[in-house]
């Protein structure tokens, strides 16, 4: 089947080094406990999330005959391995705090790698991991834009998210292709599966979120009121979410394909300074910043 060309190659880099086991404070986002709290949510589903969108997409690789597209299954799961293991290195901060990550992560495991994979259909599944897929690559719209969400975080913490997002803009057709093609998923099971998955993505970030604030000791009133400022800043006009909004939404259109969104500020400005600086992902986030007037 013809699709639109990828626009980046699928690069595997692996042995990077973030700082992740220095001095970074307990509420890395300019001391804010709900920002720093989401984010940390989001890289405990991390190695659990990876491992489901790796076994989704190996259901059928033994269908797979082209070339490229084999490639580009091995590349994949590369970034994704690579993905797992910086989260967990990330995680293991959230360890010392005393955080109970084994318990946070198994609960995203038995949901995705248990529950969906026994109860769903391989088609279904890879249409939910091509989905979340899409959420994970349009957040970069966010990471590299004008408004600079990141400043106030953490460089080393940054440097991981902005590496992230970057590796999930090259992989990002990946799954699609394996859903359509070899799946056969049509287009109600498609915009479905986005649904779903626009749903459980947040309801899933936000109680292991709850559980870390309950664990940091915020009472129900404490966290209810910083919940209300927290959802504010993600969901108000010019909000975090903001820029992923018109990028989410293409999602529905039939005959939509991930290659289709060319646009992807930083990207260039990342990959030039990674090369400049010697494969180092934090100098390559901060040049990049630079560049683009961030910092």
């Amino acid at each position: 089947m013809t699709h639109p060309v990828a626009q980046h190659p699928i690069v595997p880099r692996e042995k990077l080094n973030f700082g992740l086991d220095g001095d970074i404070p307990t509420y890395w986002y300019g001391g804010d406990p709900f920002k720093t709290r989401f984010w940390d949510a989001l890289s405990l589903i991390f190695p659990p999330g990876e491992k489901y969108f790796m076994n989704c997409v190996r259901d059928f690789r033994d269908q797979v005959s082209d070339p490229q597209l084999l490639q580009d299954i091995k590349d994949f799961n590369r970034q994704e391995a690579q993905h797992s293991m910086v989260h967990r290195q990330d995680n293991d901060r959230l360890r010392k705090q005393g955080v109970d990550v084994d318990k946070l992560t198994e609960y995203v495991d038995t949901l995705l790698n248990g529950h969906y994979r026994s109860t769903y259909s391989r088609g279904y599944n890879i249409a939910v991991t091509s989905a979340l897929e899409h959420f994970t690559s349009i957040i970069a719209h966010s990471l590299f834009d004008k408004r600079d969400v990141m400043k106030e975080a953490d460089h080393r913490v940054r440097a991981m998210y902005s590496w992230h997002a970057i590796e999930e803009v090259e992989h990002k057709g990946v799954a699609y292709d394996v859903m359509i093609d070899y799946a056969k998923v049509g287009y109600f099971k498609r915009v479905g599966a986005l649904m779903h998955a626009t749903v459980m993505f947040p309801m899933t970030i936000f109680r292991i979120q709850r559980q870390l604030m309950i664990h940091d000791g915020f009472t129900l009133p404490q966290r209810l009121k910083m919940a209300a400022g927290g959802i504010w800043w993600m969901l108000k006009p010019g909000g975090l979410l903001a820029p992923m909004h018109k990028h989410y939404i293409q999602y529905y259109k039939p005959g939509y394909h991930p290659w289709q969104e060319t646009e992807q500020p930083g990207y260039q400005e990342w990959m030039a300074a990674f090369d400049k600086f010697g494969r180092d992902p934090v100098q390559a986030t901060e040049q990049m910043r630079k560049v683009l007037a961030l910092a």
